[in-house]
């Protein structure tokens, strides 16, 4: 038997960010000439290594918005601090009518999240974190969208933290302002020829 060739085949090659869709509804809007409809679909994309970005675009058809969705969550990509295998610091941010709690998680805990917030944290690449959903709404829109806003608010801490760091205080600089050594005075004293004509004047009246 004959072995087949690979020549032809091409190298899959891994996508650089992973996309999940997040909600996908069916829309109408009434006009003069009758009600138009399209679907309007939520795309969540991150690379598992701290970016993550949401999109949300309609289209005529659910493949072209997948497609609006996906370019702008690209355009909205954010980069999630991850510190000591998990979130800076506990945050709490609301949504219109979502409101939701992010808090840091110790080592082995993983992501205790559901809904929405999972798919992002998952995709932000957070091994350990703990949320909660405080608000009783089931908009998964909503909540995606104050999530994004509960990790830009990380954005910042690597800024807050190096203000926020002592200063270790400068070592005196001893040579600064210090006098310059006079080379000059270590050279043997040389009288100027006035001062000689005077000594010998002296000697001479004597």
């Amino acid at each position: 038997m004959k072995k087949k060739s690979f020549k032809g085949r091409r190298k899959f090659e891994k996508p650089e960010f992973d996309k999940q869709i997040l909600d996908i509804a069916r829309v109408t809007r009434v006009t003069k000439g009758g009600k138009q409809m399209s679907f309007r679909v939520c795309v969540i994309m991150g690379d598992r290594k701290g970016r993550v970005g949401l999109g949300m675009a309609k289209g005529k058809d659910v493949q072209i918005g997948i497609e609006k969705a996906s370019t702008q969550a690209k355009k909205n990509m954010i980069d999630v601090p991850i510190i000591g295998g998990t979130v800076p610091h506990a945050v709490e941010k609301k949504f219109k009518a979502a409101r939701i709690l992010l808090h840091p998680a110790p080592a082995g805990s993983g992501v205790i999240a559901g809904g929405a917030v999972r798919v992002i944290l998952e995709l932000a690449g957070v091994p350990n974190v703990s949320a909660k959903i405080l608000s009783k709404t089931k908009n998964k829109v909503s909540v995606g969208k104050a999530t994004i806003e509960a990790l830009q608010a990380f954005k910042n801490y690597k800024q807050l933290v190096a203000e926020n760091k002592p200063k270790t205080a400068k070592k005196p600089n001893f040579t600064k302002g210090a006098p310059k050594h006079d080379y000059k005075s270590k050279k043997k004293f040389v009288p100027k020829k006035t001062e000689v004509k005077k000594v010998v004047k002296k000697e001479i009246k004597k």
